[in-house]
């Protein structure tokens, strides 16, 4: 099965190093691309836009709705953060003509996993509270498919679910907050009672990234139109996942990267506590590897 995703369009002005401008021309390429290689289907990885107000939000998602439409595979979506400042998931199900509601796929002996847990990040407000929020019923409609999988599972959400360190990130290296779920251990917890192979596939934090965790690979894809890796030219990136007895992620464009990896639904040996709160006899043969 080969899945092409993209990630992170940011249609609309140029922000800080996002070149939303070129979006629609890299957009057309995008489509080019895809329509050569003939993938099963599409995932797009969410922020289509970014926003600005109401108004303003609905025009963008349409161009980037007509500029997809190019695409022959069936398209995918899933909501971003910026897809959300100003727009309901109602909004957005009516742009796109798709629901939104988190759903699995049986295709090729693999089972998709769009997970469209809530996506909208909270700004400041006056109890404090910012970032992600996630509710308890996306994580348990999470665990619900993790407890029901009787082959392997490719999750696909906008916001990462490793938790990997952001630094050097543009973005989320003073804000790592901002960078995944405040839930982060519950859901690897979640991830790791699976007894079949699962990769989890995510966009948002801007960069290419391999995260493995207990087994389980997580890989961040690059943004269409970030420029803080490939400055000053955008990084027009998307990338093709192939699943089978084996797991390879290769993302196009102006920040390459590629990786292989076996299917496999082996764990890791549960880590050690902290040296110091180990007996002392067994701390003295643990104190280095």
């Amino acid at each position: 099965m080969r899945i092409a995703l993209i990630a992170d369009i940011h249609h609309g002005a140029d922000r800080f190093t996002k070149n939303g401008t070129a979006a629609l021309g890299l957009l057309a390429d995008f489509a080019a691309w895809s329509n050569a290689a003939a993938p099963d289907l599409v995932v797009d990885l969410g922020d289509r836009i970014s926003d600005r107000d109401r108004a303003h939000d609905i025009a963008l998602e349409t161009e980037v709705v007509e500029a997809l439409r190019a695409v022959e595979a069936p398209v995918f979506h899933i909501c971003g953060n910026h897809d959300r400042d100003f727009l309901s998931v109602e909004d957005n199900e009516a742009i796109l003509g798709q629901s939104l509601a988190s759903t699995t796929l049986d295709v090729g002996g693999w089972r998709i996993v769009l997970w469209r847990a809530d996506s909208r990040i909270r700004r400041a407000q006056k109890d404090g509270m910012t970032g992600f929020v996630l509710p308890e019923a996306d994580l348990l409609w999470l665990a619900g498919v993790i407890r029901a999988a009787d082959r392997p599972l490719a999750i696909f959400s906008h916001v990462p679910l490793s938790g990997h360190a952001q630094t050097g990130n543009y973005y989320f290296e003073n804000n790592p907050g901002a960078s995944t779920y405040p839930l982060g251990e519950r859901i690897r917890a979640t991830l790791r009672a699976a007894t079949v192979p699962v990769v989890c596939v995510a966009g948002h934090v801007h960069w290419n990234t391999l995260t493995t965790i207990d087994g389980i690979p997580h890989f961040t894809v690059q943004s269409l139109t970030e420029t803080f890796t490939t400055h000053p030219a955008p990084a027009a990136a998307w990338a093709m996942l192939e699943l089978d007895d084996q797991i390879a992620l290769e993302v196009f464009g102006r920040d390459p990267f590629a990786a292989r990896l076996p299917a496999a639904a082996r764990r890791w040996v549960t880590p050690l506590p902290r040296f110091a709160d180990l007996p002392e006899s067994q701390a003295r043969r643990h104190e280095t590897p």
